[in-house]
């Protein structure tokens, strides 16, 4: 069963400029796309606890924070940055 990824209004505006800023936008275009899947497919075996209810998860040149929701089985993209780590 998928969960529906709901990419936060200031997620998708860091995300458009990670990827005016790279140097390889395929590379962040093709990250986004499997973090999108995977959190889609299995959010809360994905990445790594933080505080609260927050989660991080990593797929260079890109790291995602984001919040699970299992009752309405709905994931929220919160922030989008540059991984520091190259694809």
């Amino acid at each position: 069963m998928n969960f529906t990824v709901i990419w936060l209004p200031l997620a998708q505006n860091e995300l458009a400029q990670v990827w005016l800023d790279a140097t390889d936008r395929n590379a962040v275009t093709a990250a986004s796309n499997r973090i999108d899947q995977r959190l889609a497919a299995d959010p809360v075996s994905e990445g790594e606890s933080r505080s609260a209810d927050e989660r991080i998860t990593f797929d260079p040149p890109l790291r995602v924070v984001f919040r699970v929701a299992a009752a309405t089985r709905d994931v929220f993209v919160l922030s989008v940055g540059r991984s520091g780590r190259r694809p």
